[in-house]
């Protein structure tokens, strides 16, 4: 099942596999507002993000703009969880390891 977001702007198709990622994300975003005993009010007063967004980035939905996302990590202290996406790029790498290697024949 492949969910589509709407939105009146446009919208995305997220697959399965990544919708699972998702809420996996959304899932480990309210433990950790949990841990730290941050309640939806306090994040709405330190972030602006209303209570139903809020409910949909606990939940991993696609539909939230990746801002809000960062906003909400910001106030958890783990935004530098954020810089480490594709930092280490060993596919890239060795796609390009290969282009290099082919170069030198």
């Amino acid at each position: 099942m492949v969910n589509k977001c709407t939105s009146s702007k446009r919208s995305a198709t997220v697959f399965p596999r990544n919708m699972k990622i998702l809420h996996n994300l959304g899932e480990n975003i309210m433990l950790a507002m949990k841990r730290r005993k941050i309640t939806q009010e306090m994040m709405f007063s330190r972030t602006g993000i209303s209570k139903p967004t809020l409910r949909k980035i606990t939940k991993g939905d696609p539909s939230v703009s990746i801002g809000h996302y960062v906003n909400v990590l910001a106030v958890l202290n783990l935004l530098d969880d954020l810089s480490k996406v594709a930092l280490d790029d060993e596919f890239g790498r060795k796609l390009q390891d290969i282009e290099l290697l082919s170069k030198k024949r």
